[in-house]
């Protein structure tokens, strides 16, 4: 059994945010954070789709930081450092991105184990839309054969998770092509919309089955939708 699976039912908070800058998110979630390790509050999945934005995690090992930053100095659009671990990736409109914002109780403190639940919901997702996914040995994310659909980067405030998954969906795969994703060459990175015989994909459909792939994997219970509240 795996450690999502020994945590029993639990409330479960959805909010769908829509389209949201990335400062604007990271707010909230520190705002979330705080309120869940205060005891009030209950697990989060927050669902957003940024604006156009680069963001760098703790450990960028692809260059140097002169080069990165070299690199990055010319895009058109914002580049964050932030908490979580992970390299430099690219988020923007037609990205599905999810933080989820629990407490890693007792007995589900591996945080290993806890990249491989989050890569489990991608799979799972892709299997609603006939896709299958897998997973790369010795790296963090999601593959549909030799391309990578999703990058997860996470940070933990004394348990409590924040930060997460980017699942490509719909979004321009242009983003990326500045610089090396997560540390890979850019021409590895894909999206959903490419793997599907309508050639695209509904963002209301890959919310869906996205929530419903979470509370299967971590054991909430599985009324998708029941409990959103508006961003």
């Amino acid at each position: 059994m795996s450690q999502a699976a020994a945590r029993g039912p639990g409330p479960l908070e959805v909010r769908d945010l829509g389209r949201l800058g990335y400062a604007e998110a990271h707010r909230l979630q520190q705002e979330l954070v705080e309120e869940r390790l205060s005891g009030g509050a209950p697990d989060r999945l927050l669902l957003v789709e940024h604006d156009p934005v680069v963001t760098v995690g703790r450990s960028p090992r692809s260059e140097s930081r002169a080069e990165l930053e070299a690199l990055l100095a010319g895009l058109d659009c914002p580049v964050v450092e932030v908490e979580r671990g992970g390299e430099a990736t690219w988020h923007g409109p037609g990205q599905l991105v999810a933080y989820p914002l629990q407490l890693l109780g007792e007995g589900r403190r591996d945080l290993h184990a806890y990249l491989r639940d989050l890569e489990q919901v991608v799979i799972r997702t892709l299997a609603a839309f006939g896709v299958e996914g897998r997973r790369e040995p010795g790296l963090t994310g999601v593959w549909i054969g030799p391309q990578k659909v999703a990058s997860i980067g996470v940070a933990v405030r004394r348990w409590v998770t924040w930060h997460g998954i980017a699942l490509n969906l719909t979004n321009d795969l242009a983003g990326f092509r500045r610089f090396h994703p997560c540390g890979l060459d850019a021409g590895l990175m894909t999206r959903l919309a490419d793997h599907v015989p309508a050639g695209t994909v509904a963002r209301a459909d890959a919310l869906a089955a996205f929530e419903a792939a979470y509370r299967e994997t971590f054991s909430y219970p599985p009324t998708p939708g029941a409990g959103r509240v508006p961003g």
